[in-house]
């Protein structure tokens, strides 16, 4: 059954990507944006393009996208209000932006709107940042862009200067900063928050479960932190989570994504600069004096074994322990890859790349990956055993035709999500 999790089944397959922007929407899963590799260059996705994954067909369809089309970009953040995608900053060929757009998911024409905001002022350019969704507004955190000089405040360390980039009285660097975007409004924000903040980062995660967001590691400098954090929307007061358990080692560009009240944690680039999940072999010798054995003389022998860096976590925000979890892609390490909460707990993780992509540049991914983070409702154990085994069964090939039309049409639709790939 693990190997149905991983798709390649369809002839149309979204391109390589990492950077880009996914979610998730009833049963289909949507793709925006991103970059690859072509011949050591780097190369953004076509912008005027969307690409849809239907997760009970197995099956991608890709859409014109007409109307305002942002430019092609990385890095930006994206997320889903009220069936509408809605896209903040990310960096294109001429560096990070701090424009918003919007398309709507639900009429078939995915026309893509520039919002241009009534109130409030914009945050500065930015790329890798997060947000989260509360109230029909948008809260963005974090990331890392370009402000001026006068811009700069180091009285409240709310945006640490990356001293290799600058340039005359522009300065890049990393920020903390909170902004809400008001939808009905059109307005931006900038709420004053309580408590200590956490450090400024970008290439971090987060995740919201009721009136809470949560951030979870990132990058500052040449630190990747593993620390955790909460912001209360209805105080606006930070906090720390004080972890009663083993931690996960600190990360960048991985996922957080929220599962009933439990956050899942997976994939990123480590502290020494390795995709988690990434393969490492291990090698122990061991010397003995000469043993007879039967017809065999043994004086030297090694054992060599296959260990792994993970790596799936969930935190329980209760109870603030990290538990690592069992699961079938062991050996599928990504960073910059994107996570969607699906049903039934599911958490669909698409594209990314498989290597340090800073300094090698090739190992983006297209596969859409399923975790499954709870045990199943019956009717969905019994819909996919069916579609699995009914070409190998004929009694159930049989008995088909009997089922009530609505769950046939639900069986035959899963069917064709664990058909034989072509490629195979």
């Amino acid at each position: 059954m693990d190997a149905a999790f991983e798709r390649h089944c369809s002839e149309l397959v979204a391109r390589e990507r990492s950077g880009h922007t996914a979610v998730v929407e009833g049963d289909l899963l949507y793709v925006w944006g991103g970059y690859m590799s072509i011949a050591d260059e780097e190369v953004f996705l076509p912008s005027d393009e969307i690409w849809v994954y239907d997760l009970e067909r197995g099956a991608w369809e890709v859409f014109h996208m007409p109307g305002e089309v942002p430019p092609a970009m990385s890095g930006t953040c994206g997320c889903s209000l009220n069936g509408h995608l809605y896209i903040f900053g990310g960096c294109d060929d001429n560096g990070q932006t701090n424009e918003i757009y919007c398309v709507n998911l639900t009429d078939g024409q995915y026309m893509w709107k520039k919002i241009m905001h009534e109130m409030g002022s914009a945050p500065s350019p930015r790329d890798k940042l997060s947000c989260w969704v509360y109230n029909e507004r948008i809260i963005y955190f974090g990331g890392y862009g370009r402000k001026l000089l006068t811009n700069v405040d180091n009285s409240n360390r709310s945006f640490i200067v990356d001293e290799a980039s600058w340039m005359e009285d522009v300065f890049w660097g990393w920020n903390n900063e909170v902004h809400i975007f008001d939808t009905k409004k059109a307005s931006w924000i900038e709420p004053q928050t309580h408590g200590r903040a956490p450090a400024p980062r970008a290439a971090h995660a987060s995740a919201a479960i009721g009136c809470r967001g949560y951030v979870c590691g990132g990058r500052v400098m040449e630190t990747r932190t593993n620390d955790v954090h909460c912001l209360d929307f209805q105080t606006w007061t930070w906090s720390e989570i004080i972890p009663a358990s083993t931690s996960p080692v600190g990360r960048s560009w991985h996922t957080l994504t929220a599962v009933s009240d439990a956050l899942f944690l997976f994939g990123g680039l480590s502290v020494d600069c390795k995709p988690m999940s990434e393969k490492v072999y291990s090698c122990l010798h061991f010397y003995s004096p000469l043993v007879n054995l039967g017809s065999f003389i043994v004086c030297f022998w090694s054992i060599t074994w296959l260990s792994q860096s993970g790596d799936g976590w969930l935190l329980d925000v209760g109870t603030k322990k990290w538990r690592e979890i069992e699961h079938p892609f062991k050996n599928k390490p990504r960073l910059w890859h994107t996570a969607s909460a699906g049903k039934d707990s599911d958490v669909v993780v698409f594209g990314g790349s498989c290597d340090y992509i800073l300094l090698v540049d090739t190992g983006h991914c297209n596969d859409a990956l399923v975790f499954q983070t709870q045990p199943y409702p019956l009717f969905r154990i019994c819909e996919d055993y069916i579609a699995m085994n009914l070409t190998n069964c004929e009694t159930l090939r049989y008995q088909l035709p009997l089922l009530p039309p609505k769950l046939l049409t639900a069986v035959q639709t899963r069917m064709t999500f664990y058909r034989p790939s072509k490629k195979e």
